[in-house]
């Protein structure tokens, strides 16, 4: 029973990591180009660039970007699920061989 509570409890927490980890890339992009565009002479660029994030982002999310984040965050939780079982299942595997 110890064996399967542990495997929930990792399974948990690399879902809620790999959904947490494009939040900060993300929100960590956007807040230094933020700082950047302070410089002077690089507003523009760094407007242009926020531009084209919010566009990338609203075209995974049917014309919104927090609802393309929303999808990429659910897409890379899945994967890290997906990747905690298979991690899970190849160390059982190895330990029946042993």
């Amino acid at each position: 029973m110890t064996m399967f509570i542990n495997f929930l409890r990792s399974l948990l927490l690399s879902i809620i990591f790999s959904f947490v980890a494009p939040i900060i890339f993300v929100g960590g992009t956007l807040l230094s180009l933020s700082v950047v565009s302070l410089l002077p002479g690089l507003e523009t660029v760094t407007e242009i660039i926020v531009h084209q994030i919010s566009n990338f982002l609203a075209a995974f999310g049917s014309g919104t970007p927090i609802q393309g984040l929303l999808v990429i965050c659910l897409t890379c939780s899945f994967v890290g699920a997906l990747f905690d079982i298979y991690v899970y299942y190849r160390c059982q595997i190895l330990r029946l061989n042993s």
